[in-house]
């Protein structure tokens, strides 16, 4: 594990949690390159343009929006350099309403690779988003079904 910090890194995470916060599926989905792979333990995806990245992306704020999220915040559990261009992290997201309600938090590991434009994410392994999307429906009286989601079990 590598303990030095890397402003690229911290600055990949920065961005990556302002576009969370904004709804902005086009500045979330310039932080990735393609094809960009989703994996977790009930789906497997990869798009291949970032515009269908977007528009994935997009498909999830109604829910969020229905939840409250306002603001997002990020605390980087992990970082290893695999090789001189690549690099594992360990994300915990942190995830408020208004006015600075605590809603959840999720961890997430990423493959970043190093390209001539800056750090892009090529993997991302969502490790409890949903337990933690449904635990929050659940508290907040929300059907996550009317978002078109289908949870497991």
């Amino acid at each position: 594990m590598s303990e030095a910090i890397d402003p690229a890194v911290e600055q990949f995470l920065v961005q990556y949690e302002s576009a969370l916060s904004t709804f902005d599926a086009e500045g979330s989905a310039a932080l990735w390159g393609v094809p960009g792979t989703m994996v977790t333990d009930d789906f497997v995806g990869t798009l291949h343009s970032r515009e269908q990245l977007a528009q994935a992306l997009e498909q999830s704020y109604p829910l969020y929006r229905a939840l409250g999220l306002s603001r997002v915040t990020h605390t980087l559990l992990e970082r290893v350099d695999v090789t001189p261009r690549i690099i594992r992290l360990r994300v915990r997201w942190h995830f408020f309403g208004e006015p600075d309600e605590h809603l959840a938090d999720s961890d997430y590991e990423y493959l970043l690779r190093r390209d001539e434009d800056g750090l892009h994410a090529y993997v991302a392994v969502g490790i409890d988003e949903t337990e933690q999307l449904l635990d929050l429906a659940a508290r907040k009286g929300v059907d996550v079904t009317q978002f078109g989601w289908d949870p497991p079990g």
